[in-house]
């Protein structure tokens, strides 16, 4: 399919290499799952619902998870990382928003095995209309994922938040993220908990990777970005092959 497509389109860089490696001549166009819309916006109000609906206060440390409950994105982690937590900062919450019935009453008994259910929220599976107050009401958002390439697809909408992001330091991230976007730790319990507690201790350095993270998602994963990459896909489709027309995205 690859080698008979006048244009191929992949949504992160390292589809592009996989393409490549079977194609090195493919007409290959970069276009990231992260349109972005009105709908990704949140009032302060939305948020101040989201904590009062689990019972958290203004001032209660929240981390939250979004996403599906699948092995490879990493929960146990996540657990663990909590548990160091929870030690040094009793009064913080975990938050997860995701997760079928059945995956949700797994992850409750491995939150108890970890011992931080009493630290722990199950919101279960949200509507996408929900996300961005869940997101503006955290303190912390994480990816501990701890497989794959392909960038999930919850990173961008975490960027646009403009909240401080923690996630794993692996090409699933890395290929979106730096250090200048994100806290980027190991995938172990210890360093991905220091990661989580140093955004809760230091509001102003949280503040200003928030910032840097809203900038890259406002210029890079735009939504004129989007649609200039859309557009670029689409000449490519529509001219002669081997005419001057031919797209080669490089960003």
């Amino acid at each position: 399919m690859i080698r008979r497509s006048r244009v191929v389109i992949v949504i992160c860089p390292s589809l592009e290499e996989t393409v490549r490696t079977i194609d090195p001549g493919a007409d290959v166009v970069l276009i990231e799952n992260a349109p972005g819309s009105a709908e990704d916006q949140a009032s302060a109000a939305q948020a101040a619902a989201t904590r009062a609906q689990w019972g958290l206060t203004p001032t209660t440390p929240l981390v939250l998870y979004t996403g599906t409950f699948e092995a490879y994105q990493g929960l146990d982690l996540l657990f663990a990382a909590m548990a160091n937590i929870k030690k040094a900062r009793p009064d913080a919450r975990l938050l997860l928003a995701g997760g079928k019935p059945d995956q949700v009453s797994r992850a409750q008994e491995a939150a108890g095995a970890a011992g931080i259910a009493d630290v722990t929220i199950f919101a279960g599976e949200r509507p996408a209309a929900e996300i961005p107050a869940y997101l503006l009401a955290a303190d912390v958002l994480t990816s501990p994922r701890s497989k794959g390439t392909n960038t999930p697809l919850k990173i961008y909408q975490y960027l646009r938040s403009g909240k401080p992001v923690v996630a794993t330091r692996l090409l699933t991230h890395t290929q979106v993220l730096d250090d200048d976007t994100a806290v980027l730790t190991t995938p172990d319990p210890q360093a991905f908990a220091a990661g989580v507690l140093a955004m809760i201790n230091q509001p102003a350095e949280a503040e200003r990777l928030g910032r840097n993270a809203r900038a890259l998602a406002e210029t890079k994963y735009s939504y004129e970005a989007y649609l200039d990459r859309t557009r670029r896909a689409c000449r490519a489709l529509t001219s002669p092959p081997g005419s001057a027309a031919t797209v080669k995205d490089v960003a």
